[in-house]
């Protein structure tokens, strides 16, 4: 136990106070379960062919045979082209003549051309998308993609900027900020005039997004207790996450204009506004920055709501004199700068990396898989939630380590075995991948609890941060893995599958955490396996009388 769980154990573990906190802060991640996967339906492409504009004067036989066949790029069968015509000064030509198609003229011979008047869409599903608002089919189908990998780079780039702004302003604050900004440009989202401007808005709702995500994530981390903290960071978080994916189709399958289904996703985000007054800000952080006094009016208060009587002191003036060092400024060069926190965060790195573009790629997938494309999205958010059950029961019981590899291994295997299934096992090949993303999932789930309990509270928001800025790579490329599909079926998920089951092997390397509390200083942290022992961190003065205080000072075992 740390100095600062010997000091707050006065508390208890599950008192009001910290299911309020739970609770709340576990609502805040409704809204990213709605805007993270929201493109699903924002983006999805209805069959379209081109338009033969109402005025032009053909007769019924040409008007029905005036699109090319083709084949199936999938299955072979020949189907109506969605890019190209015949002619039409050739098919006026003909209609005027009275000529009929196939009969009359052989239409092997007839020369096409583009949609030259535009397109028309299939609007049995869909009332509207971005797709059928501004064109972005055929010549322009590059957008489509394009869209998705501009929210991940806003993501990346609140992952690199969030986590550093929470380490030096507070973890509540940029909270609050940034749940404002990702509410606030969706519902500019909703008049965008243009693909160019609604891109640029949701490049922003992405930065919004992550950075709303990883303060809630570490505000509950810091408050809570070691055993509450450990259902918040896996069942809590990702099931309420889970809720608001699951909300999302349901959304989208009574609202199919896209710009009402945008603003209705705005409304969560404003009902968060009121949570300000009762989420508290982390006091271990106020501690790291040497705010005492805050920290400690904080946990008062919580005592009093848990009905219990707080000491009189509840910070010893030696553990006030060490917080108050531990308020040196980090930044994210302090993740590299010895061999063991190196080592630890790049092998962090990749994993998250492969995981992100594994569970963005299956879901951003859904709308390609055979069946309703609103029931495939429900299905795939239904599958995360035993997924986070089951992950909370690991990081309950089991190792950190093992935990993670073997949600990795099984998840890589299940997309591995996709490519054995006959093609006209359809529904086989489904439950394989619905069985591959609860592997993901789990892993996901694990990965960010697991990432929080190895770093220290001094770099703890940064290193999440980090850890999230580096998996956007993945996330950025995660919608071209799903085009590779008109190249192979099978290529996406052998893929997805031989990296997933790398980076499980690879997670082996990480250091348990397992029943350990949870580091406070570089110094205090596991070490990775093999490699750290010979090398150790270099100690600023800082930390050097650091050590000393805390040679000095009683540890509760």
């Amino acid at each position: 136990m740390t100095d600062y769980d010997a000091a707050t154990a006065f508390l208890g573990e599950w008192g009001r106070f910290q299911q309020q906190v739970f609770f709340l802060l576990c609502l805040t991640f409704i809204p990213n379960g709605f805007t993270g996967l929201s493109i699903v339906f924002l983006a999805d492409t209805p069959t379209h062919r081109c338009l033969i504009p109402a005025q032009v004067n053909l007769t019924a036989a040409w008007r029905n045979s005036s699109i090319p066949l083709e084949e199936d790029k999938h299955g072979g069968a020949l189907v109506p082209s969605k890019c190209s015509r015949y002619k039409l000064e050739e098919m006026l030509s003909f209609s005027d003549r009275g000529l009929l198609p196939g009969v009359d003229v052989n239409l092997s011979n007839v020369a096409t051309e583009g949609c030259l008047d535009g397109w028309e869409y299939d609007r049995s599903v869909y009332v509207s998308t971005i797709v059928t608002e501004w064109d972005l089919v055929c010549d322009d189908r590059w957008k489509n993609p394009l869209t998705s990998s501009l929210f991940f780079c806003g993501v990346l780039t609140g992952s690199f900027i969030s986590g550093q702004l929470s380490d030096r302003y507070g973890r509540k604050i940029v909270l609050f900020v940034t749940m404002a900004v990702q509410t606030v440009f969706t519902f500019i989202q909703v008049f965008s005039p243009s693909w160019t401007v609604f891109c640029a808005v949701f490049f922003i709702v992405g930065v919004g997004q992550i950075s709303n995500y990883v303060a809630a994530f570490v505000l509950g981390t810091e408050i809570l207790g070691q055993r509450v903290r450990t259902i918040y960071s896996t069942a809590g978080v990702c099931l309420f996450f889970g809720l608001g994916y699951m909300l999302l189709p349901l959304f989208a399958f009574f609202i199919r204009d896209w710009r009402m289904l945008l603003l209705s996703l705005t409304l969560p985000g404003l009902l968060s506004v009121p949570l300000w007054w009762y989420i508290p800000e982390s006091p271990r952080w106020l501690l790291s920055q040497g705010r005492v006094e805050e920290a400690e009016a904080i946990l008062r208060d919580a005592a009093k709501r848990n009905k219990i009587e707080p000491p009189p002191v509840i910070f010893s003036p030696l553990q006030k004199e060490l917080q108050s060092e531990r308020g040196r400024a980090h930044n994210i060069c302090d993740l590299l700068r010895s061999r063991n926190i190196r080592s630890i965060s790049v092998t962090l790195w990749l994993v998250w990396n492969t995981l992100t573009i594994a569970y963005f790629a299956l879901s951003l997938n859904t709308a390609n898989l055979h069946g309703n494309a609103y029931f495939n999205c429900f299905l795939s958010a239904v599958v995360e939630m035993p997924a986070y059950t089951l992950s909370w029961i690991m990081f309950r019981w089991c190792s950190r380590r093992l935990s993670l590899f073997s949600a990795l291994f099984m998840g890589g295997l299940f997309l591995l075995l996709i490519q054995l299934i006959p093609a006209n096992l359809i529904y086989l090949a489904v439950t394989l991948e619905m069985m591959g993303k609860f592997a993901v999932t789990t892993a996901f789930a694990i990965v960010y609890a697991y990432t929080a309990e190895l770093y220290p509270t001094v770099l703890r928001n940064t290193a999440l941060g980090a850890c999230s800025m580096a998996s956007r790579i993945g996330s950025i490329i995660a919608p071209y893995f799903i085009y590779l599909r008109s190249y192979s079926i099978s290529l996406p998920y052998i893929l997805m599958g031989s990296l997933t089951v790398l980076s499980g092997l690879l997670s082996l390397l990480l250091p348990e955490s397992y029943g350990m509390p949870l580091p406070d200083t570089i110094t205090h942290m596991q070490h990775f396996s093999g490699c750290c022992k010979k090398t150790p961190y270099t100690l600023t003065r800082t930390e050097e009388k650091e050590n000393t205080a805390e040679r000095k000072s009683p540890v509760v075992p």
